[in-house]
């Protein structure tokens, strides 16, 4: 069954195949700044309404990975790889309804630099 994120304003919607399992909380420098819980998908299984949605882009990771935000409202809505070959993207869960969000396993991943010492 398939689900819907959006974005506060509704400018940006993503319609998942199925609901994720699993979330991820990643501690990277980036998202821990996002606040963002990520829900990876192969973008086959993703559909963006308006297939072009208003979104401007940070590209990071060396470039590899651009993360989207909405124009209007500044929701980051997903990550998408800069290389189409790659078979991954993120969605931020937390744009889900909370029931979804809420039967998710969450997963932490650990990704925060640290300093050798």
């Amino acid at each position: 069954m398939s689900v819907e994120a959006s974005c506060h304003c509704g400018a940006v919607r993503l319609v998942l195949d199925t609901a994720p399992a699993t979330v991820t909380e990643c501690n990277c420098s980036l998202c821990r700044r996002y606040g963002v819980l990520w829900a990876y998908y192969s973008p086959s299984q993703v559909t963006l309404i308006p297939p072009t949605p208003p979104t401007a882009t940070y590209l990071w990771n060396g470039r590899n990975v651009a993360f989207h935000h909405c124009t209007n409202c500044g929701c980051v809505t997903h990550w998408s790889a800069v290389n189409p070959k790659r078979d991954r993207m993120g969605i931020n869960a937390r744009l889900l309804e909370p029931s979804i969000l809420e039967a998710a396993e969450r997963r932490y991943l650990d990704k925060q630099d640290r300093p050798s010492g």
